[in-house]
């Protein structure tokens, strides 16, 4: 199986402009390609990953990639498949978004050895030379207005308004590939399937200005079973940035999935073989309940995009605070594990007494609940059982200095901080 061939086996082919040419070329030699990430926020998500473990792979067979980070797209917004304008962001915030995302992306891509070694490219670097007078006569010639206006992306904002400039956006980008094909022989462009516009305003740009061919291959936009999509624009962004979204939120991310996507996304977001692949996936059909698939895959993504010790630290999380050993964690591990309880903050006027304490912290509306449910063993403090009325919390209570974490019945959790 040639690298073309698992790709679309793992089902990250989407689209391509001639699909024979571009096996052709990636079976008889080694190409350079390049994806583009606009830094439209201080970090990548998930949404993103498809395209960059699909560049890796790509360079794992030998071809050489080009990561390029749109300092200057990111300036401008891309119109694509957005129902109203991107707000502007200052140049020191998108260079602030550029350092970071290029520093996620060493992560992933080998940028130090071999022939094929990626390399990092801006497009601020080319772009913040041209004068408008020169990109409009020696870019904006080779495109018609009409070609323009035929992209799914732009179409789509027509009836409600599209400025200039993002308007002008598939130009830019269609600039980025005839540079780097000039300066460093990129035949091919990997993206989303909504770039497929952007991108083949490439592929023209090359045919029209160098009478030369370049290759474009999509991969898809990755949705669950439910048809939700994996974007921060959709609100359930997963970052890869772990002060974004910790290394516990993204393998409780992955443990949760369903199960008609387990094994799809294990061929998209890990490197097991298919044929291991297939192997887990009789084991997991057999004995679904079990979630072989999904921990599996929650083990893979999140040594991948943040190392084994944190991986085997969201592990533990997850295991401690099933078996309720909250003693076990510290506090940051239970800032991890807890984050999306209720918080509150303990003042030095309360009264640290159980009672008082779960009526102002407002885990119960009143003080005879509290006394029932103390009474009745439903209130646990670090997950001891306090079923006392006289208990008053102490510093022992305080895990690292820091917090108490109040368990009413067997899920109800909330974290008081000091």
């Amino acid at each position: 199986m040639n690298i073309f061939e698992e790709l679309k086996a793992r089902g990250l082919v989407f689209q391509t402009t001639d699909e024979e040419a571009l096996v052709k070329a990636l079976t008889e030699g080694q190409v350079s390609y390049y994806t583009g990430y606009d830094p439209t926020a201080d970090s990548l998500h998930l949404g993103h990953l498809v395209a960059i473990l699909t560049s890796r792979r790509l360079q794992l067979a030998g071809h050489k990639p080009y990561a390029l980070v749109g300092g200057a797209t990111g300036l401008i917004g891309d119109p694509s498949f957005k129902d109203a304008e991107r707000s502007l962001q200052t140049k020191d915030t998108v260079d602030g978004w550029v350092t970071k995302i290029q520093g996620q992306l060493s992560r992933f891509l080998d940028f130090e050895n071999g022939d094929n070694k990626a390399e990092m490219v801006n497009n601020y670097d080319w772009f913040s030379d041209i004068s408008f007078i020169d990109f409009l006569r020696d870019v904006g010639k080779y495109y018609t207005v009409n070609y323009m206006m035929s992209k799914d992306s732009v179409k789509k904002r027509i009836e409600t308004g599209i400025s200039y400039t993002e308007f002008a956006y598939q130009i830019m980008q269609g600039y980025d590939f005839y540079e780097l094909n000039d300066k460093h022989n990129v035949t091919l462009q990997i993206g989303g399937s909504d770039q497929w516009g952007n991108m083949t305003a490439g592929t023209e740009l090359l045919r029209r200005k160098a009478d030369k061919s370049g290759h474009v291959m999509t991969v898809p936009l990755i949705t669950d079973s439910t048809g939700k999509k994996f974007g921060k624009s959709e609100g359930n962004a997963v970052w890869l940035d772990a002060d974004k979204t910790s290394p516990y939120e993204m393998y409780q991310f992955w443990l949760n999935v369903m199960d008609d996507d387990a094994v799809r996304f294990l061929k998209i977001f890990t490197f097991l073989s298919l044929g291991e692949i297939a192997e887990i996936e009789k084991q997991f059909d057999a004995a679904r309940h079990e979630r072989l698939a999904q921990k599996i895959l929650a083990k893979e993504v999140v040594t991948l995009v943040h190392g084994k010790e944190a991986y085997n630290q969201a592990l533990n999380i997850t295991e401690q605070l099933f078996a309720g050993n909250i003693k076990n964690l510290s506090a940051n591990e239970l800032k991890q594990g807890l984050s999306n309880v209720p918080n509150y903050a303990v003042q030095t006027e309360d009264n640290l007494n159980i009672v008082e304490l779960l009526v102002t912290s407002g885990i119960v509306n009143s003080k005879r609940q509290a006394r029932e449910d103390v009474a009745n063993g439903a209130i646990y403090v670090n997950g001891e059982r306090v079923q006392d009325l006289d208990y008053t919390l102490s510093d022992s209570d305080k895990i690292d200095g820091e917090l108490t974490v109040i368990r009413r019945g067997k899920k109800k959790y909330s974290v008081l901080t000091y």
